[in-house]
């Protein structure tokens, strides 16, 4: 099991674990930035665990480790952990408003108590012939216990007014956590977390109510290429640029638009067939394809991009796995058919 990483920072192998990260970076060829240094610790700390399983994977693949990559590494496995602690700290702040809610509630319900056996009392000790003296002192003590009634009631208002303030502000901060916790931290889509779970449940209704649900993975041709041309920053653009088109055109409740890693894509479309689907997706592809870019640092012309689509519909008794799969074997279709398509996962092809 992997020791924490703090206590492994604090400790006697600090510095043999940051000179094994450093090596490893070099090995690879990733540029020692801030954020990859930051992974590739994590990497060489925890050797098991999901982040080193798939930077494993992108070496075996010989795939460069670009800045797209670090941060799409970053925002699904480096942030979680963050994350959590916020969502921990909030739900503390939350579970120490309660606290002191029910404290309140149950100090109001002690005075409410006693001031019913004062009111019992003075009505057990009320006689018609009693003297002024004793009907005085009965109505003192009448009145200062709905005084301590009164002011315990206004006390408890006051708590609960500014508690009821205090809890929907812990709400709203747990519901940012969580969106931030789903959301893509460069394009603003879904990241692959909230993807994964959406197909999952996807299929589920599509299973259980017997409904379509179709599946698109859009990739960013020779994405590679332009950005050793241009640099990452740019590439960053690139990507922002066609995220922004994929959501503005897809994004259609309850459809779910997702960065599925990388430079790739993915659109998950609940209830609809492929036909149905089929005029959307061309409509991202020709917007995309129609725009010349420009680099904003410099406003040199960059030429425009493309994407190739691969779109599938799940069929009887199908999993998301699965379902992914023959999207991915469609769009794989579409990369050796010339790019700038889209093709089905029946084989049937969309000409550019």
């Amino acid at each position: 099991m992997a020791l924490d990483l703090d206590i492994s920072l604090r400790g006697p192998d600090a510095y043999a674990l940051t000179r094994k990260a450093v090596d490893q970076m070099e090995q690879h060829q990733v540029w020692p930035t801030p954020l990859n240094y930051e992974l590739w610790i994590h990497y060489v700390n925890s050797p098991e665990s999901d982040l080193a399983s798939e930077i494993n994977t992108l070496v075996k693949k010989r795939q460069p480790i670009t800045e797209a990559v670090s941060e799409d590494l970053a925002a699904r496995y480096l942030t979680r952990n963050r994350l959590s602690e916020e969502i921990r700290d909030a739900g503390d702040q939350l579970s120490r408003e309660l606290a002191s809610v029910t404290e309140a509630l149950e100090k109001a319900q002690e005075t409410n108590a006693a001031y019913g056996r004062t009111l019992a009392g003075a009505s057990k000790d009320l006689t018609i012939d009693q003297e002024p003296p004793a009907l005085k002192r009965m109505v003192e003590t009448l009145t200062a216990a709905t005084k301590r009634v009164q002011r315990e009631n206004s006390n408890l208002e006051q708590r609960l007014n500014a508690s009821t303030d205090e809890v929907e502000r812990l709400r709203e901060n747990l519901e940012q956590v969580r969106r931030d916790a789903m959301t893509d931290g460069l394009t603003n889509l879904a990241n692959r977390k909230s993807f994964d779970e959406g197909l999952l449940s996807a299929c589920a209704k599509s299973e259980a109510q017997n409904q379509p649900v179709s599946l698109a993975v859009i990739d960013i041709d020779h994405f590679k290429r332009f950005n050793d041309t241009w640099g990452h920053q740019t590439g960053d653009q690139v990507l922002r640029y066609v995220a922004s088109v994929i959501g503005r055109v897809g994004m259609k409740a309850p459809r779910l638009a997702a960065r599925y890693g990388g430079e790739e894509f993915a659109l998950i479309f609940p209830g609809e067939t492929m036909d149905k689907v089929i005029p959307v997706l061309e409509e991202i592809r020709e917007e995309i394809a129609s725009r010349l870019l420009k680099r904003r640092s410099t406003d040199e012309d960059l030429g425009a991009v493309t994407i190739s689509i691969g779109l599938a519909q799940r069929e009887a008794g199908e999993g998301a796995t699965l379902l992914v799969e023959r999207a991915d074997a469609a769009l794989y279709a579409s990369k050796r058919g010339g790019r700038n398509k889209l093709t089905t996962a029946d084989a049937s092809a969309v000409a550019a």
